[in-house]
């Protein structure tokens, strides 16, 4: 629960920058905004962007810790964006 913890933090601190930045019209900003970044590298960390047969052949190839450090970033990644993403709707619907 640690990588959600730090997610709310950074999704708190990029909803009160946003507000100094470009006033309440745009609250939701950089809180979406790295709440991408984070989905975007799971994407990236996971292999979900890649064909199936090279996916295939990674996972043939790699170690199981290898695996399951990719498995862990893709997650810790998830995690850090799940506030972020949240707090990003709710700012953009108050």
């Amino acid at each position: 629960m640690k990588y959600v913890g730090i997610g709310t933090i950074l999704s708190i601190l990029g909803v009160i920058f946003s507000i100094l930045l470009w006033g309440t019209q745009k609250a939701y900003f950089l809180s979406g905004m790295l709440g991408g970044m984070f989905i975007i590298f799971a994407m990236l960390m996971s292999g979900a962007t890649v064909s199936g047969d090279r996916l295939r052949a990674n996972l043939a190839s790699e170690l199981k810790e290898d695996r399951n450090e990719r498995n862990r970033m893709t997650n810790n990644a998830l995690l850090l964006a799940l506030p972020n993403i949240i707090v990003a709707f709710i700012a953009y619907y108050m």
